[in-house]
């Protein structure tokens, strides 16, 4: 039997290495450091997807679908070879940014989450292939898949047309929009309705239809979105509308069809996973308001010239509805021990951090005062993030009973 809790611990370590070095990200523009700016953000942008949640999702899919496959060395192995790419990267990435070995461990990466993908879909339980929360994680494991067109267009796009094309950032764009705004999403999705399926609760199939119709298809054409910073052809901007409108509609079906399960989620989840839930489901919507405004060309071009923007949205969605939700989940089905001193001080780096993100970039759109101990304040706060998480990782250290980097399959 695998211990699931040392996988989580693992995931652990890998948030708090990202955290460390978003400190040092916010630090460099307040004194010098000896470190390549632009290189440590491709390591910590791809130790906190591929690191951090990647590894919380799919060991929480395995948990739920995958373990009483009985095939615990078969995922022992696709583990270890996931964390040799990750640790790969963690190691290459502030060395050389994009360069020949760590793009060895970014496709060895690719192919290891290829493994995962097949692994699930082959060997899930017969029995749970009817449910609509299966339906969720293996449409979510085909956007995963999906996404990848865009690490492998980078490739050939830098040899061929250069890192200054529009191809280049629009594959990398490509690669997160389906990684924040599918696999992800209905990836957690999926682990939601299975705890609805579990207790019992019964919904319209219908609804669940139309509200999966609705999902993909503005999943989809929001990826226009992605696209209007190079300003590109009027069609562009009116996809990219339509998409935030229907993935508005798509949301409102869903809290529609779970709203009534909410009393059944705060009694059984707790009072931190619950509140962590709440902010989830609020800033869900902060974030589909946020996609409809952003089709307009004004504003389009406004998130363009201001990356704060860009960044504040990207942290919102990230800590703010994928992490919230995942360490919910994991706490749910016991893989994560969650503290309040944890809980408390990642919220408040999260709400003081983003506002001042905000703050800046709204503060050189219409002319509002900016201080010059900004750079400051926003690192100070940063530092919370790893007191958070240092407390968090050390806390399920001491549960597990083992320190993370070793025993791994175990």
């Amino acid at each position: 039997m695998i211990n699931l809790k040392k996988h989580i611990v693992i995931a652990l370590f890998y948030f708090l290495i990202v955290s460390l070095m978003g400190i040092l990200l916010r630090f460099y523009v307040v004194t010098p450091l000896p470190i390549n700016h632009k290189f440590l953000l491709h390591a910590h942008s791809h130790t906190a997807l591929l690191g951090w949640v990647y590894l919380g999702l799919t060991t929480l899919i395995y948990r739920i679908f995958l373990q009483s496959a009985d095939k615990p060395k078969l995922y022992s192995r696709i583990f270890y070879v996931t964390n040799i790419s990750i640790l790969g990267m963690i190691i290459t990435f502030p060395i050389q940014g994009y360069a020949l070995f760590s793009i060895i461990f970014s496709t060895l990466f690719l192919f290891a989450s290829y493994w995962f993908a097949w692994f699930a879909m082959k060997y899930v339980p017969e029995h749970f292939k009817t449910r609509f929360s299966w339906r969720l994680i293996k449409i979510a494991l085909w956007y995963l898949v999906f996404s990848s067109i865009g690490p492998w267009a980078i490739g050939g796009v830098m040899s061929t047309l250069g890192p200054t094309s529009i191809w280049y950032k629009t594959s990398i764009y490509f690669y997160l929009h389906f990684q924040y705004n599918a696999w992800f999403i209905l990836g957690l999705l999926g682990i939601l309705f299975f705890f609805f399926e579990e207790k019992g609760v019964q919904f319209n199939p219908q609804n669940l239809k139309s509200f999966l119709y609705l999902f993909n298809f503005g999943g989809i054409a929001t990826f226009f979105l992605s696209a209007l910073w190079f300003q590109p052809p009027k069609i562009f901007y009116v996809l990219g509308g339509i998409g935030a409108v229907v993935q508005m509609l798509a949301f409102s079906d869903l809290y529609g069809i779970i709203k009534p399960g909410f009393p059944i989620i705060k009694r059984e989840f707790g009072q931190y996973s619950w509140l962590f839930l709440k902010i989830a489901f609020v800033l869900m919507g902060v974030k589909l308001l946020m996609q409809l405004i952003s089709a307009h060309p004004y504003m389009a071009n406004l998130a363009y010239r201001l990356k704060d923007f860009v960044i504040g949205y990207l942290h919102l969605v990230f800590l703010g509805i994928i992490i919230t939700t995942l360490i919910a989940f994991l706490k749910y089905f016991k893989l994560l021990k969650l503290s309040k001193s944890f809980v408390w001080l990642f919220l408040i780096a999260f709400a003081t951090t983003e506002i001042l993100i905000f703050y800046k970039a709204t503060a050189f759109w219409i002319g509002l005062p900016f201080f010059a101990e900004y750079y400051i304040f926003l690192a100070v706060l940063s530092c919370l993030f790893p007191v958070a998480i240092g407390i968090l990782f050390f806390a399920n250290i001491r549960d597990t009973k083992v320190w993370p980097l070793k025993n791994l399959g175990n």
